[in-house]
């Protein structure tokens, strides 16, 4: 899933894909490169960003998702909102990447189970000007596991289907660096409820942090991709469905790789 973000402030490109035909150029760009899923945005969720008005988020994306769809682009819209969710499939997505879990706008379950698209329900806690001090947990993969099943319980009754949904345990909302790391080595566990796992750990702090100088100064964002690789391929071993990310052509070759270690010989 390649990341094509329509807004003036992300927290790793901000600015560069806001104008809306650099938008639509660089998502087949991310297809050219290999990605299977482009992933249109229009709302940061950077920790401490401020909503946009919907009538802003709806002009950033379903343009650049109308393009794409209409160049046969399997497309995403990353919203949390139930009424950018409808225009975007109307446009032609065929994914709602809510990073809310249907939490931020109720309406969204609704909405997606009359529209048979997939549904990405992530584990979410609070918007982003406030989620940091959310980040208390006494075992976060229990706990992460527990509310994505209470997620999936209320948004199945709402009308999704099982079928629709893919889990993601939001690295980096609500988590600090330590919860991340614990996420992804157990994914194992989070897999067992018996749904598509999406990662997303695409140039965010917690590598930066990782890989930071001796002085303890971060690795700056677009500076942590060969890291992102890294965790592309574990989480490909480790049978994610699929990896969100900035940079795809790398990532995608390190999903080949995954595929290739576990599957001697069917790749060659």
């Amino acid at each position: 899933m390649g990341v094509v973000n329509v807004t003036p402030d992300s927290f790793s490109d901000g600015g560069l894909w806001f104008d809306e035909r650099v938008a639509i150029r660089h998502g087949l760009e991310l297809v050219g490169e290999g990605a299977d899923i482009v992933d249109v945005g229009g709302e940061s969720t950077r920790p401490g960003a401020a909503r946009v008005p919907l009538d802003e988020e709806l002009a950033r994306v379903v343009p650049v998702i109308r393009t794409l769809s209409a160049e046969g682009v399997t497309v995403s819209v990353d919203t949390m909102r139930a009424e950018v969710a409808k225009a975007a499939v109307e446009a032609g997505a065929s994914l709602v990447n809510d990073v809310s879990g249907g939490l931020a706008d109720p309406d969204m379950p609704r909405v997606v189970a009359a529209t048979g698209v997939d549904y990405v329900v992530m584990h979410w806690r609070g918007h982003s000007h406030d989620m940091e001090r959310r980040a208390v947990y006494t075992d976060v993969v229990t706990e992460v596991r527990e509310e994505l099943a209470k997620r999936v319980d209320l948004v199945l009754a709402e009308g999704v289907s099982e079928k629709q949904i893919v889990l993601d345990p939001g690295l980096g909302f609500a988590k600090n660096s330590e919860h991340n790391w614990a996420l992804l080595a157990g994914m194992g566990e989070l897999a067992e409820l018996g749904y598509p796992l999406l990662i997303g750990a695409s140039r965010k702090r917690f590598l930066g942090r990782l890989l930071a100088d001796a002085d303890g100064t971060p690795r700056p964002f677009s500076h942590s991709d060969d890291a992102t690789v890294a965790v592309t391929a574990l989480a490909a071993h480790a049978g994610a469905w699929c990896v969100r990310v900035h940079e795809v052509r790398p990532n995608a070759d390190a999903v080949r790789v995954a595929a290739a270690w576990k599957r001697p010989g069917a790749n060659t």
